[in-house]
């Protein structure tokens, strides 16, 4: 992210959405436009970078429609429903039912609607440029077009671990807005924007197996979006149940089948021996298994980097083992790589659920209470106080402020509330120390929870900071040579699986039960088994070894540290010492 903003280079795919005024014309000169779409009057409205591929738009009269991203491929439908366009509001059907993850823009007598997704990786931005209002789906391109200034305060909030809601909807930049995911934007013909809710979680009433049948069908659709093109698309074979799940379904598809495995480091990794179970039982799929040893280990390449993003990400510490199967796989044809990321954040949820059903319906939520303390090891102070806990998000919120210098609270304090209290870390200035806690305050005096009790709170906020992680390992991907795409964060997806209610999604006695039931009679049993999942700690403190070198210099150069947010002295000194124990948690990912 450049200290002064500019467009994405090196053919990024992009768009800008332009509202039908005069004054549209002069900002439609600034864009870098490989294609450019036109309103009836015949004044620009979509200008960007994208393929055919990535694009279905329709005309009809005076309306027009388009959906970027990943969708049906579905000409037909998509001219039907532009021709009988009434209203922009009347696309909150089509927004609720297609699968798959998109943009949707649409013109109609003179207003547009711009909208992403629900779940946060199709985001909208949007600026006052020219005297009119401009979306687009990245800040920085935005940034640039109305020469916007870098905001210090949120580069200081985004040193906090883990930053909480809504502060990470805040774009980088001075006067530059976000949509907030499952809101939609609307231009005007005077060039003015406002925004609407199309979508909401659904009530968690359903029964484990009526939601297991769901998923089913709604996974198996996101699934086959992305195969129907046909040629060989490849998929991650962790042995994980999420990416087995999503090769199970691929190879029932139109297209040729390649599952990677990047076998852990760690002697008691046991991904390698799932990923061969699960590809025994898919005939006529190649296994690529490439050497645990040439998997770049955390940390690897950060000097290297050069993606033109638009937030910071801890996506960053990872680019390179994401990126290291590309060269492999294209070279084996491969036009698209899917993964089972989203499946943690979806096929099960948080436990702070328990918190209302305690309230709701005691004896059995204490009996659960008393395994996932036994599970997970949680003292009983902790947890009492969590539970007895009845604070607004509000107040929970506003509270966190004044702990930002805190030692990390205990896991059960987070795991059963809001989320986790934020932290920074001693390198953190105080002048940024400051800014961050001003910004929380501020944020506590109109904040509302995603939604009003607490665990579906924590599973939706959950999914969008995936989402972002994998929003921008999508674009370094892409920019790569090999387009990603995780059919688990798709809204159809996650809709199935909130709608299932949360004791039996949860549970300290059963592993992902909903995914489980789900994938029965399409995964293998003996692939369904798995209980558990690798970690990576052993690849994070090997890599933090190995390029503490690389690390040094990244501190040395460090623009935060120009700003007067990091104490670079004090992250060298840190540095020096890989093997000081704080570092074996990923204390540093934010500030990288």
């Amino acid at each position: 992210m450049s200290e002064h903003s500019g467009m994405p280079g090196h053919g990024e795919a992009f768009f800008v959405v332009l509202p039908d005024h005069e004054a549209a014309l002069a900002v439609a000169a600034g864009v870098p436009r490989a294609r450019t779409l036109r309103h009836p009057s015949g004044r620009p409205w979509l200008i960007g970078n994208w393929t055919d591929t990535e694009i279905t738009v329709a005309e009809a009269g005076d309306a027009r429609l388009a959906l970027i991203g990943t969708r049906p491929h579905d000409v037909e439908r998509v001219e039907r429903e532009a021709a009988r366009l009434t209203g922009l509001t009347s696309l909150d059907r089509l927004a609720r039912t297609l699968p798959g993850s998109f943009h949707l823009v649409a013109a109609l007598g003179g207003r547009t609607r711009v909208q992403g997704d629900a779940a946060g990786l199709r985001l909208v931005f949007h600026a006052r440029v020219g005297g009119v209002s401009v979306a687009a789906d990245r800040a920085d391109v935005l940034a640039a077009l109305a020469g916007a200034e870098l905001d210090e305060r949120q580069l200081a909030v985004r040193l906090l671990w883990p930053v909480p809601h809504p502060l990470p909807h805040a774009p980088m930049w001075r006067d530059v807005h976000s949509v907030e995911p499952g809101a939609h934007l609307v231009l005007d013909a005077e060039g003015r924007a406002r925004t609407r809710r199309w979508w909401s979680p659904p009530e968690p009433e359903q029964t484990l197996a009526a939601g297991a049948a769901e998923l089913r069908t709604a996974l198996a659709r996101a699934v086959g979006v992305r195969t129907a093109g046909g040629g060989t698309v490849s998929c991650d074979l962790s042995g994980g149940l999420d990416s087995t799940s999503v090769c199970f379904l691929a190879a029932r598809g139109h297209a040729e089948i390649i599952a990677a495995t990047w076998p852990g480091r760690d002697p008691i990794d046991e991904d390698l021996l799932w990923a061969r179970r699960a590809a025994a039982r898919l005939p006529g799929v190649e296994h690529a298994v490439w050497p645990a040893d040439e998997s770049p280990l955390v940390y690897a390449g950060l000097l290297d980097i050069d993606d033109p993003l638009d937030e910071p990400s801890i996506g960053m510490m990872d680019r390179a083992r994401v990126l290291s199967h590309v060269p492999r796989l294209v070279a084996k044809g491969s036009r698209l790589h899917l993964t089972g990321i989203g499946g943690d954040q979806v096929a099960w949820c948080s436990e702070a659920h328990y918190h209302g059903l305690l309230r709701r319906r005691p004896l059995p939520a204490l009996g659960r209470l008393r395994g996932f303390r036994a599970l997970f090891d949680w003292p009983f102070g902790p947890m009492a106080r969590a539970l007895a806990d009845g604070r607004t998000y509000r107040r929970w919120l506003a509270g966190t402020a004044a702990d930002l210098r805190r030692p990390p609270q205990p896991a059960a304090l987070g795991a059963l509330g809001w989320d986790m209290a934020p932290r920074l870390f001693g390198w953190v200035t105080p002048d940024a120390e400051h800014a961050a806690r001003e910004l929380i305050r501020e944020a506590a005096r109109y904040a509302e929870p995603l939604a009003p009790d607490r665990g579906q709170h924590a599973d939706l906020q959950g999914v969008r900071m995936c989402a972002r992680i994998v929003r921008q390992w999508e674009q370094m991907s892409a920019r790569a040579g090999l387009p990603m795409s995780s059919p688990f964060l798709d809204d159809r997806v996650i809709e199935t699986c909130l709608a299932v209610r949360p004791e039996e999604r949860v549970t300290p006695w059963r592993y992902k039960p909903l995914l489980v039931a789900a994938m029965r009679g399409v995964v293998p049993d003996e692939c369904l088994a798995r209980s558990n999942k690798a970690e990576a700690s052993m690849d994070a403190a090997d890599g933090l070894r190995a390029h503490h070198g690389d690390l040094m210099e990244l501190w040395d150069g460090s623009r935060l540290a120009r700003l007067g947010l990091v104490d670079a002295a004090r992250l060298r000194a840190l540095t020096a010492r890989p093997a000081t124990p704080e570092l074996r948690e990923a204390i540093l990912y934010t500030t990288v």
